[in-house]
């Protein structure tokens, strides 16, 4: 397991980012104050039409009879039925359940939740800000003073944002830092919790006289032409609990919008900014509330200790995963936007599901541990329509899980359909592609 922790995050170190824009505003800051949202619409609550109210009881179809046939086949394999779970249902239609309403293992089926609970609290649109400020002032090229990051629990603050801060910083005319790095509340830098360390890892990210071989291979990602930057911190890191008095902003910087971090966060399963995501909307019992709430399931069908899923102590009953799915669906219809958006598109998106052979344009969320294979989403058909489907496998052998689930749901294509092209209710707002981070200078 730790092994697919590491591996995770190092694959969405390496993902290249979309432009990343600097720019000069002439509207002053007065002072460094805590960052605020910066959102197009406030988010509009999620209402619950009780979509998943349909009897539990195993309906009498051919669906859920080649499911009995799947978990018998499971059986023989050894692995016993109660630590299966599924459930399969197209529109209000139940097309198949086993232990539907019972709580499972649900590995990274879990950041769905923490997605529908990030996104009600802050929708779609909003950015996570770092303000950089300083108490010095600024003198041929050198700031004669501290520089000071205030953050904003932004989860996606890579080398790439560290060197477009940087090259901002060289347009605001400083290239030098006779003070320290001070790090105030709470910034996060390549996925690292510890201020400190992130500290560290911002100042080298600034200087690139003093990169190491991985920030020298983003910027190799960049457009071309993109500057080195060149920011010299003589002081040390530091980290404060609040920011100092008498503080002038010098830049802000402006996260992704929350949609595309919460695509790239499934895309690449990065269970660090689950949980940083999770902690900026109160913790993990928070976004089990809001889970359930939104679901309208009872509240201990969704019960979670963290909101990446890396415990096996996340259980989640198979209806309340594909209840979060649904109202992930609902939530994001105002603002034109579609599951595809937050989450991966087989065939279409890079990600931790490129190698699997999944039946393509399924917008699917796969969640592993050692011994928890589930699968969750919406598969596209020509006769059932968009069918959402959740499998829960709990055993020993997560490989035999996982083809056992690509083989049933290449079975269930065979049976309804397959389709040329994505519905619209799968398809992702191109218009979505345009949005970047970037950092602004203030004043």
């Amino acid at each position: 397991m730790q092994i697919q922790i590491i591996l995770k995050t190092r694959y969405l170190k390496s993902i290249t980012l979309m432009t990343l824009m600097s720019g000069c505003a002439a509207t002053p800051s007065p002072e460094l104050s805590s960052p605020t949202p910066v959102t197009a619409a406030s988010p509009s609550p999620i209402k619950v039409d009780r979509p998943l109210i349909v009897s539990a009881e195993n309906p009498p179809t051919t669906t859920n009879s080649k499911i009995q046939q799947y978990l018998n086949s499971l059986t023989s394999q050894g692995f016993a039925k109660e630590n299966q779970g599924i459930w399969i249902q197209s529109g209000n239609t139940l097309l198949a359940n086993h232990q539907g309403t019972k709580p499972l293992p649900a590995a990274s089926i879990t950041k769905v939740a923490t997605s529908l609970a990030a996104l009600q609290k802050f929708g779609p649109e909003h950015e996570f800000i770092t303000l950089i400020g300083t108490t010095g002032n600024i003198e041929n090229g050198v700031l004669k003073g501290d520089l000071i990051i205030q953050g904003s629990q932004d989860p996606f603050f890579v080398w790439e944002e560290a060197i477009a801060l940087g090259n901002t910083l060289n347009q605001k005319g400083i290239k030098r830092v006779t003070g320290n790095l001070i790090i105030a509340d709470k910034f996060y830098m390549n996925f690292e919790s510890n201020p400190l360390k992130s500290g560290e890892l911002l100042k080298e990210g600034l200087n690139s006289q003093i990169w190491s071989a991985e920030p020298a291979a983003q910027h190799q990602t960049l457009p071309p032409n993109t500057p080195k930057p060149q920011v010299t911190i003589e002081g040390t890191v530091k980290v404060l609990p609040a920011v100092p008095d008498s503080v002038k902003p010098l830049v802000k910087h402006y996260s992704l919008p929350l949609a595309e971090l919460i695509k790239k966060m499934n895309q690449y399963s990065n269970n660090l900014m689950a949980d940083m995501l999770a902690d900026s909307v109160g913790g993990a019992k928070i976004v089990a509330q809001q889970a359930a709430a939104a679901t309208g399931v009872p509240p201990a069908e969704i019960q979670l200790v963290n909101g990446s899923g890396l415990s096996e102590d996340n259980r989640i009953s198979p209806r309340a995963a594909c209840g979060l799915f649904l109202a992930l669906e609902r939530y994001l219809q105002p603002y034109n936007m579609t599951v595809a958006d937050v989450l991966t598109v087989v065939g279409k998106d890079k990600g931790i599901l490129s190698e699997r052979p999944l039946p393509k344009l399924a917008v699917i969320k796969s969640g592993t541990l050692d011994n928890v294979s589930a699968l969750g989403g919406a598969l596209p058909t020509q006769k059932q329509q968009t069918v959402w489907f959740v499998i829960m496998n709990g055993g020993a052998n997560v490989e035999v899980f996982r083809t056992q689930q690509e083989v049933l749901l290449k079975g269930f294509l065979s049976e309804w359909g397959t389709v040329p092209a994505s519905p619209p209710e799968l398809t992702a707002n191109p218009a979505r592609n345009s949005k970047v981070s970037r950092s602004e200078i203030v004043n």
